[in-house]
């Protein structure tokens, strides 16, 4: 038996395709249901994105038709959650359409509404996640308080921003984040009563006035590499407190950087990278865990 006769013994013939990709080491289990719709439960959802037994990833995505753009994107936690935004995440799915289509412009619908992306360069796209809100229903706090100024201290962390951008942000402004626990400090910040469907929680240092540092623990409990959504808040919250000026913000995380432009009604542009990692199929095993 040849090597290419064990493998195709072993390995699955059929099954559904995937695309893994990567915005910033932010990663994707990417699959398309235009054609063979996808429903996937929670325990499945958990099964394909633990990298002890699926193919790992932060979210499934998973691309739909839509009536009022070119694709419908669903986003899945790994804990079964759909969100309705996640920058890095629409990054990697417009960059397949627009390979896909030939174009430079795609727009995704997702739970925020309809994004208008663009090729803004090799293996870039640049997003318009719409518009940074800061009104505490539409954040989804317990009760009325300042969202710009939030009653709430945890250690370092005080004076928070609640925002919303089709996910629930709060930024805090500290010094050294290099030297701090991010997720020691975060961690009873997102589960505080003020947050009853939890938070993603930044912190961010401003180190000039174009230049952010930033790290974000996000739903439903980890420090991620990168956070679009996030980067778009905390400059919002940096333009707002006036520690950064109301051009282009370069926002620097643990793996790579984005660009932030918002305007004068809080929308916000973000330009940045994607990359493959892999592709395949997922087992039809795999499909069925429940």
């Amino acid at each position: 038996m040849t090597k290419t006769q064990l493998w195709s013994r072993v390995l699955p013939a059929d099954g559904r395709p995937f695309v893994k990709m990567h915005g910033l080491r932010n990663h994707f289990v990417i699959v398309d249901a235009r054609e063979a719709p996808y429903a996937p439960q929670a325990a499945e959802i958990a099964h394909i994105c633990d990298v002890q037994v699926g193919v790992g990833g932060d979210q499934l995505l998973v691309i739909g038709h839509s009536a009022r753009a070119d694709a419908y994107l669903r986003i899945l936690n790994v804990d079964g959650r759909e969100v309705d935004a996640c920058g890095n995440a629409t990054r990697c799915a417009a960059w397949l359409l627009l390979q896909e289509a030939g174009t430079d412009t795609v727009t995704l619908e997702t739970g925020a509404g309809v994004l208008s992306c663009a090729r803004a360069g090799p293996m870039e796209v640049s997003v318009q996640m719409g518009r940074v809100v800061h009104d505490w229903k539409t954040i989804g706090l317990a009760h009325a308080v300042d969202p710009l100024d939030l009653p709430l201290v945890r250690g370092p962390l005080s004076r928070g921003v609640a925002a919303w951008i089709g996910n629930p942000h709060v930024t805090f402004f500290i010094e050294n984040l290099p030297s701090l626990n991010v997720a020691a400090l975060a961690h009873p910040v997102q589960n505080d009563p003020l947050f009853p469907e939890q938070v993603n929680v930044g912190l961010a240092e401003v180190l000039g006035p174009a230049l952010i540092r930033l790290q974000v623990y996000e739903r439903p409990g980890m420090v991620t590499a990168a956070c679009g959504t996030g980067a778009c808040v905390a400059v919002r919250a940096a333009q707002l407190r006036g520690l950064v000026g109301p051009g282009a913000v370069r926002v620097e995380m643990g793996a790579g950087a984005v660009q932030i432009e918002t305007g004068e009604d809080g929308g916000a542009v973000m330009t940045g990278p994607v990359a493959y990692s892999f592709w395949g199929h997922l087992p039809h095993e795999m499909e069925r865990t429940r």
